[in-house]
């Protein structure tokens, strides 16, 4: 796990670079995406399993700010069984590291039963999932062997970056020169992720005191809620810890009472929108004797009393910073799991590839 957490650069490189062209715009030529597909679409559905749901929920943010489209991001085991409103206007996502997930099949094989049209995210090339969908973003990380999925799910966001660039730029949304300057500045999440990379010290060293508890909650709002839930499932299965992730702003409608002294909580605070807001929030869990781990885009000030631990990651714009804090909450998980003794690369009761229902 910890070598394909290092690999994440050179995936992100080998995903995105090839698919920007001269002029420094999204292009889909080599992967056979013709863009009038984008034209007629009036709504979104992504549908996944595990770590790569989690990377549809931060695409939906992403695709509805551009494009103010409905996005639903749907578990692929649910949405099979739900009769499912689709038609020849619905672009369909569906998204697996393997290409075999069952689920996702499944969920693919009725999306296109309904005449909508199916565009895949895998990592695996000749995969069941690539060879049934009508269009497919392959993910370069190269194998990911270990079963919690890392480089497969930063790669996984940035296709869904570019598919909601190359979106806005053909509806005419987001002008050459607006999609241009973007693109510059989404190249730069491979930096910053190479240099949170150099953050492994003291995430030991937090990963090292967090071994010993057994309840743990992250909270965060928008894009940041997102990116909680896939820390709360990636730390969750391989250290064994009870984790959640909850939206912050929900803290007062129950999940407050779970907060003790001790109770360690990972506030992720990296949206300037919702920044007091959450600082906010911050101080509730602090209030109730939260031990608290604060991730934030840059470093704000801040004060110092309402955190045990602050990551100070890389300055982003804020809609790209998930990538960074990505890498982090793995290495949080990593360095915990470490600590606790345990098996990472192969949890209990868990298989790389969800291929049964």
């Amino acid at each position: 796990m910890l070598k394909e957490i290092h690999e994440q650069p050179d995936a992100l490189r080998s995903t995105i670079m090839p698919r920007i062209n001269n002029e420094n715009l999204p292009d889909f030529t080599m992967d056979h995406i013709p863009n009038h597909i984008f034209k007629s679409i009036n709504r979104v559905v992504i549908t996944a399993c595990g770590t790569a749901m989690h990377a549809g929920m931060v695409g939906r943010v992403m695709i509805e700010r551009l494009l103010r489209i409905p996005v639903a991001v749907e578990i692929a085991s649910e949405f099979r069984y739900q009769d499912p409103v689709l038609d020849e206007n619905t672009l369909v996502i569906t998204i697996s590291q393997s290409g075999e997930t069952a689920d996702t099949l499944a969920a693919l094989r009725l999306a296109k039963e309904n005449n909508a049209t199916v565009l895949s995210i895998v990592n695996v090339k000749g995969s069941s999932i690539a060879r049934e969908s009508d269009y497919v973003l392959y993910t370069q990380a190269g194998p990911e062997i270990a079963v919690a999925s890392t480089k497969a799910y930063t790669a996984q966001l940035s296709c869904l970056y570019l598919i909601a660039y190359q979106f806005a730029l053909t509806r005419g949304l987001l002008s050459v020169k607006e999609c241009g300057d973007r693109i510059l500045k989404f190249q730069k999440v491979i930096q910053a992720v190479e240099e949170v990379l150099s953050f492994d010290r003291y995430m030991d060293k937090i990963g090292m005191d967090l071994a010993k508890t057994e309840d743990l909650f992250f909270i965060g709002r928008g894009l940041d809620y997102a990116l909680s839930c896939e820390g709360s499932i990636k730390l969750k299965e391989i250290s064994y810890i009870h984790s959640e992730a909850y939206a912050a702003g929900e803290l007062k409608h129950g999940t407050l009472s779970l907060i003790v002294e001790d109770t360690p909580v990972v506030a992720l605070a990296t949206q300037q929108k919702v920044f007091s807001k959450m600082i906010s929030n911050v101080r509730e869990v602090r209030a109730r004797g939260a031990k608290v781990i604060l991730i934030t885009n840059g470093n704000p000030t801040v004060d110092q009393s309402i955190y045990d631990y602050h990551i100070a990651l890389p300055q982003l714009e804020d809609e790209l910073v998930v990538f960074s804090a990505a890498v982090i909450l793995q290495l949080l998980a990593y360095y915990t799991s470490l600590y606790r003794g345990l098996n990472i690369d192969q949890p209990r009761n868990l298989a790389k590839s969800v291929t049964v229902e």
